[in-house]
């Protein structure tokens, strides 16, 4: 297994990515999501924020900074899904456009959640390994699997 050296690297990163892509185009070419500003500076920025704060975290290198920037993207990813209902209740948006949308934020949420526990898990057992976001190659990785 490789050893994690970048956050670019993390595959929750780049489906964060993926996800903010589709939020930021979704915001420009919607006429009435691009003309509520505020609605769509909250969901751009909400967006955003999941991969900053898995980068953030990452470039910490420790678990502990790690598992706390992740919280705040996992909250960032369910601010995500919360805006998006939003959209589809108040007609922005139909709704069978924008499930995809909340069905990636859901996953995305989840994956980070399982990162949250993998890495509570390291630094609970701490006394045993020393493993970070680049654990050693022995270390089953829920990053990259």
């Amino acid at each position: 297994m490789a050893t994690i050296k970048t956050f670019e690297e993390l595959e929750i990163w780049k489906k964060a990515q993926e996800l903010a892509v589709e939020i930021y185009l979704l915001a420009e070419k919607n006429e009435k999501v691009s003309r509520d500003f505020s609605f769509k500076d909250q969901i751009k920025r909400a967006v955003l924020s999941i991969s900053n704060n898995i980068a953030e975290g990452f470039e910490y290198s420790n678990n502990r900074d790690s598992i706390r920037f992740l919280r705040y993207s996992k909250g960032s990813a369910g601010e995500v899904k919360n805006c998006l209902l939003f959209a589809a209740n108040v007609n922005f948006v139909a709704r069978e456009k924008v499930q995809p949308l909340i069905n990636s934020s859901n996953e995305l949420g989840n994956r980070i959640g399982g990162l949250i526990r993998y890495l509570k898990n390291k630094v609970n057992n701490k006394s045993t390994t020393t493993a970070t976001l680049n654990p050693q190659p022995s270390t089953r990785n829920p990053i990259t699997s």
